[in-house]
């Protein structure tokens, strides 16, 4: 196992965990109330295209990941779940952008599939809205190496963030016909 790379210190954690959990969230929400103006010849959706291919470089990311930590490879671990968390910003970042320039899109398929996006939509807007939290206790319980708590988190936090990741690719695939 690998040592600290920071020093334990949860009262912090919890409070920097919280706090950027209670922002990303509020950012999120408010997206709906927000719509930027923009030159009608931008593409918009090049930022729906980018979170389309960050979302399967995590979820590629998150299995790699996962592979490194069974054969042992723990700082190589340490390294693509850094990766994957310095992508899932950038992938923020960039819906922001998005949803603050294009604002919402309609879905308009028909029959059974529109209850299969559904699903898969209403899924993963509940499951990414939670994850984040324990996507960043996860990660703190490794940098302060205390390897019990983190496995035993990562039991939990790894399938909801891959399945989230792979959800949001689904849901790009579905609803990029829609963009006007």
């Amino acid at each position: 196992m690998l040592p600290p790379s920071i020093p334990k210190n949860d009262r912090l954690a919890n409070i920097a965990i919280l706090a950027v959990s209670a922002v990303v969230f509020a950012a999120v929400v408010l997206l709906k109330q927000v719509q930027v103006p923009v030159d009608p010849s931008f593409d918009v959706h090049i930022f729906a295209r980018i979170n389309a291919v960050i979302n399967s470089l995590v979820s590629v990311l998150l299995v790699a990941g996962l592979v490194a930590v069974k054969n042992g490879r723990y700082l190589l671990h340490k390294r693509i779940m850094g990766t994957a968390i310095l992508l899932s910003v950038v992938f923020l970042l960039s819906y922001i952008a998005h949803h603050l320039l294009s604002g919402d899109t309609k879905y308009g398929g028909e029959g059974a599939i529109r209850y299969v996006y559904f699903f898969i939509l209403i899924s993963h807007i509940l499951l990414a809205a939670v994850i984040l939290p324990f996507i960043l206790y996860t990660s703190y319980r490794a940098l302060v190496a205390e390897w019990h708590a983190h496995r035993r988190m990562a039991k939990l936090t790894w399938p909801v963030w891959f399945y989230v990741s792979v959800t949001g690719v689904v849901v790009y695939w579905m609803i990029s016909p829609y963009y006007s």
